[in-house]
């Protein structure tokens, strides 16, 4: 089925390397790791999902967010999703928050939907992102609250 002469490389496609490829067409980019060897001083603002492991100074921006249990963030964090595990210095924002029950939280939160797993530590201010004024808020639906076993 195959044959190949003495000394002759076979020859094949190249392999497709997805890492390559993602930052060849940012359209393409779904998704970017920070692994826990990274240290990075600065604001990150991402197009698509953002999964961090290592240790960021600045502020992240990001349409998702999952926070492995070793990270650590000194700054604001604002996503359209969060999912955070780690160490959180700084106030956070997100439509649908989870923190589970690793995270420890310094700073302000701001939600639409929440979820805080039993064990979790948080120091600061929980306020729903709706920020209307009292009389009109008693006519808008309630902030919701999920509290995970």
């Amino acid at each position: 089925m195959f044959s190949k002469k003495s000394g002759e490389l076979p020859t094949s496609p190249q392999p497709s390397n997805p890492g390559r490829d993602r930052m060849a067409s940012k359209s393409n980019s779904t998704f970017s790791v920070l692994g826990s060897d990274l240290s990075i001083t600065g604001d990150i603002v991402a197009s698509a999902d953002l999964h961090i492991d290592g240790s960021v100074e600045g502020d992240i921006a990001c349409s998702s967010l999952v926070q492995g249990e070793t990270s650590t963030v000194k700054g604001a964090i604002k996503a359209e999703t969060a999912r955070l595990a780690g160490t959180v210095e700084g106030s956070i924002t997100a439509r649908e928050l989870v923190i589970l029950k690793s995270a420890k939280i310094t700073g302000d939160v701001f939600y639409d939907a929440l979820t805080i797993e039993q064990g979790a530590q948080v120091e600061g201010r929980f306020a729903h992102r709706d920020a209307k004024p009292k009389a009109a808020a008693s006519a808008a639906a309630k902030p919701e609250l999920t509290v995970a076993g």
